[in-house]
This record gives structure tokens, C-alpha cells and sequence, in this order.
């Protein structure tokens, strides 16, 4: 038996956390921006996925309109650094509601590298950095989802196997729900089918 629920039976944030909850795990985009005025904002989305293969696009969404939305729309770059596991509590901490003058990679204490062909930094410890242009945003309800273009992709030597990218390298963090985090957990290959008439 189900227990089951429309939106208007679960008011304010309850639907919310349901949503959450159940679309999991959640892999997040640890964007890094550049505002107008150079301070640079980092803050984790865990509502993120590639959303094209050609050209190379990825999206995340802002549950509102954050500082990564902002400075995106303003400058048209942003960076989607890989929260690894390693980092969880830095991940965490930038998603603190700091004031916009504030960077989160100084507060939290997080290194910069610079980015080779956009503005905004990189995070220096994360593995991964994919480096994009706004490509567009769509306003659905209280979000934006933002897409954005990848110019480049920067990835540490140390988790290449065979010059791909290892997941079990990688240690990505992914969000769950409640104040649930988890990380990468047993790891196994399934071939995809072809067809055979």
C-alpha cells in the first residue's frame, strides 16, 4: 500500500522535501562566479545534469535568485567545479547565505587556480572544472535553470585511467535529502544491450 500526495496536500516546503528526497542520488555543481565588481562566489546546486552532448551543454538550477544566477546572468561565465567527497564540509559551508561582497572561497578557505578561457576561478583542490558560457536560462516558478556552454574542461591527472575520468577517482558528492549527504558507494559495469532482431 502507498502512502500518496498532490502538491496542494503538502503546503510550503513539504512538497519540496519530498521532491528531494526521492530524486536521489543527486550529483552538484560546485559553480564558482565572478560578480561585476570581481568578487567571486562559489556555492553548491545539486539540482545539475548535462543536458547536451553537441555542443557540450550543462544546467543547473537556482532555487531562487543566488549569486551564482546572478553574477551567470551578469558576465555570461561561470565554472562547474566536482564537489568531491574530500571536501564535503567546504561544500557545505559555501552554501552559508553569505552577503555579496563576501567570497565564499575566502571565507571557507578554499585555494583558486585560474580559469583558461573564462573569469571566474576555479576551485585549486577539486578534480574536475568545466569552464562555460551562459548559453540561456529559464525562469520555471521560484527557479532558473541555467544553462551554460562548456569551453573547457580541466581534469587532475591523478584520476585519469586510460585518459578517462574514474569514478572511483573522482569520489563525487552527491545530495539526498533532509540534511543527507552521500558519496560514491559500491561501483559495477553493465554493458548496454544492442538490439537484435
Amino acid at each position: 500500500m502507498r502512502t500518496e500526495w498532490t502538491p496542494q496536500d503538502l503546503p510550503g516546503q513539504a512538497f519540496y522535501r519530498l521532491l528531494t528526497a526521492v530524486v536521489v542520488p543527486r550529483p552538484i555543481a560546485w559553480v564558482s562566479t565572478t560578480s561585476e565588481s570581481g568578487v567571486d562566489n562559489l556555492a553548491p546546486h545539486s539540482f545539475f545534469t548535462v543536458a547536451c552532448t553537441d555542443p557540450a551543454i550543462v544546467q543547473f538550477t537556482s532555487v531562487g535568485r543566488k549569486d551564482s544566477l546572478r553574477n551567470a546572468e551578469a558576465t555570461g561565465e561561470f565554472v562547474v567545479n566536482l564537489a568531491p567527497e574530500g571536501l564535503r564540509e567546504q561544500v557545505n559551508a559555501t552554501g552559508t547565505p553569505y552577503p555579496h561582497d563576501v567570497s565564499e572561497f575566502d571565507a571557507v578557505g578554499l585555494a583558486r587556480e585560474t580559469s583558461r578561457a573564462v573569469r571566474p576561478p576555479r576551485v585549486a583542490d577539486s578534480p574536475v572544472a568545466l569552464e562555460c558560457v551562459l548559453h540561456s536560462t529559464v525562469r520555471l516558478g521560484d527557479s532558473t535553470v541555467v544553462f551554460g556552454r562548456v569551453v573547457h574542461a580541466a581534469v587532475a591527472g591523478e584520476v585519469l585511467v586510460d585518459g578517462h575520468p574514474e569514478a572511483t577517482r573522482l569520489r563525487p558528492l552527491a545530495r539526498l535529502g533532509r540534511d543527507e549527504w552521500s558519496a560514491l558507494g559500491e561501483v559495477s559495469a553493465l554493458e548496454r544491450l544492442p538490439y537484435r532482431p
